[in-house]
Order: C-alpha cells, then structure tokens, then sequence
C-alpha cells in the first residue's frame, strides 16, 4: 500500500519545514508514503526545503487556490490512499498510521480527523489561541454537516474521480467537496486519532479576512432565495448578540485550560462576532460579496484550510 500525502502551498517555507519534519516523525506505519507539495505561486519555490527529503516531491500548480493545487496533487499522485495536510499544520506522530488504520476497513471511502490548535508558548497564550482553540477546525461538527475540512483529510482514487475536482477560489472548496461526496452517496468518517495541530491566527484582521470571505460566500448562497434580505439582517443581528449565550461552552470546554484563557476566549469571541455581524450587513447593503469572495487570501499570501471558526 502506498498513502501519497498532498500538501499545497504559497509563501510558508517555515511551516513547511516543520510540517514535512512532523511528517518524517511518523510512527507505526508500515504502508509506502509520498509527499507531493504543490506550490500555488509562490514568490520563491520551496526547492531547499523538500529537497531535504528524498520521498518529498515539489510541483506547481498556476491556478490559484487550495482546490486546484490539490487537484494536481492528485493527478501527480502514485498512491492508493490519498491523503490532504495543509502545509502550516503539523501532523500528531499519529496521523499516518491513523489513516492507514482506517482504509484497513475495505468499506472505508472518506475520512476526516481532529484539528487543534498547536500554541506557540503553552504558558502564555496569544489572545487568540483560546478563543480558536474553542470555536475553530472543529471538524467533527463539520463532518457531522456532511464535510471535512480538506486540511485533514483522506480519501481513495476511485472516490476522488467520482466525485470530481476540488473547487476554485469562488466557493468554499472543503465545503463545497464533501457535500458532493454525500449527494454522491458517500459518507465521510470521524477518526479522531487522526489528528494535525494549525497554528491559531496571529493577529485579529487575518481572522477577520477569513471571515470576510465567508460571509461573502454564505451571501452569495442565499441571496436570491425568498426575503433572503430580511433573513439575513436576523441572522446578522443574531451572530451579533450571540456571546451571551456561550458561558456554558466556554467554561466547559476542555480545549483550553484556567480562568485566565476562557477569558480570553470570551473576549476574542465577542470582538469577532460583533465584527461578524457588522460585516454580514454591510454585504447585504453594498452587495459587494463577489468583489470580497475574489480577493480571499491573495492579500495575506497563504492557502489556508477553510474549516470555520464560530
């Protein structure tokens, strides 16, 4: 057996590094790997960094978004498991072997793992390691919805080709993919062992962006549907007030530890949903979500997963 590991990227050598470090430190595995990156338009090819590896295969894919460079992934793949890390998630010792578990199962067809945050300084955590520690990559409520977020996912050839390529940058690709999967008549499976850790974001506006982006898409959805204005101006309103209803999650919540992080945590919830709310009926007055759909993460120079945060 032979898993071919697809990891698309654009400017993250570091996190590269560290990701295909994390993927040479894999235990218990006894299936062939391959690591194909797939470089997306970065301002220099991270030659040096997959040369350090024999196994490390580097092509480039001109197509911008996660989607299509996964997509050459899979053209370019070998192996008869295919399976997708993002290149700033680093792989638990575990992931591998996790997967290959799981496709021992011959009814196996798609699967998706857990997604943490990794903390930079466990001892002193940013304002925003809490909070997505919580309420991001929560990826076994998104597979429950009927996806996975395609930066911890694995899937078969055969599935791959039937339910077709990977999105472009107009839609919520993962999204997007997993809900063709099951209309196709697939189901994707929670292996919580399965398990990579993704850096939280560093400063507010990268979370905002990546919101930006998806209300934009969410609005492009539903704008047409009956009273859809009126519906949204509820929702936004909702999202909005909604903080005061989360004391329960965020002093429960076994994502994070002590007083002082579900503070933070609450505090971080509350700025990005009152900017949530505000955004969500700021798209709905200027009608601007395709202007804001197209610039997604070009701006900031990363692929990024598109498992939400709440």
């Amino acid at each position: 057996m032979l898993i071919s590991v697809i990891i698309p990227h654009l400017n993250q050598e570091d996190h590269l590094r560290t990701g295909l470090e994390a993927l040479h430190a894999q235990t218990n595995v006894t299936a062939g790997v391959e690591i194909i990156v797939v470089d997306n338009g970065s301002t220099r090819l991270p030659e040096l960094v997959c040369s350090a590896w024999p196994d490390v295969r580097l092509v480039s894919e001109r197509i911008p978004g996660p989607g299509p460079a996964r997509n050459r992934g899979i053209v370019e793949a070998r192996g008869d498991i295919l399976a997708f890390i993002d290149a700033d998630c680093r792989a638990d010792p575990g992931w591998i072997a996790a997967i290959e578990a799981a496709f021992a199962n011959p009814r196996t067809r798609i699967i998706g793992g857990d997604v943490r945050v990794g903390y930079e300084n466990a001892a002193h955590p940013t304002f925003l390691e809490p909070y997505e520690s919580i309420y991001s990559y929560r990826n076994n409520e998104h597979i429950a919805e009927g996806f996975s977020g395609t930066g911890n996912l694995a899937t078969l050839p055969s599935v791959a080709a039937k339910v077709g390529p990977f999105a472009g940058i107009e839609v919520a690709e993962d999204r997007d993919w997993g809900l063709r999967a099951r209309a196709t008549g697939y189901a994707i499976q929670y292996v919580p062992e399965m398990i990579v850790f993704h850096p939280a974001r560093k400063t507010f506006a990268e979370l905002t962006r990546k919101w930006d982006r998806h209300i934009a898409h969410d609005y492009e959805r539903v704008r047409s549907r009956p009273l859809a204005g009126l519906r949204w101006l509820g929702r936004a309103i909702a999202v909005a007030g909604s903080p005061v209803f989360e004391f329960r999650t965020l002093l429960s919540s076994p994502r994070v530890c002590g007083p002082y992080e579900r503070i933070l945590a609450f505090l971080c919830l509350t700025r990005i949903r009152l900017y949530r709310g505000g955004r969500m009926i700021g798209v709905l007055l200027r009608g601007d979500e395709l202007a804001v759909s197209n610039a997604w993460n070009r701006e900031t120079g990363t692929v990024k997963q598109d498992s939400r945060a709440r």
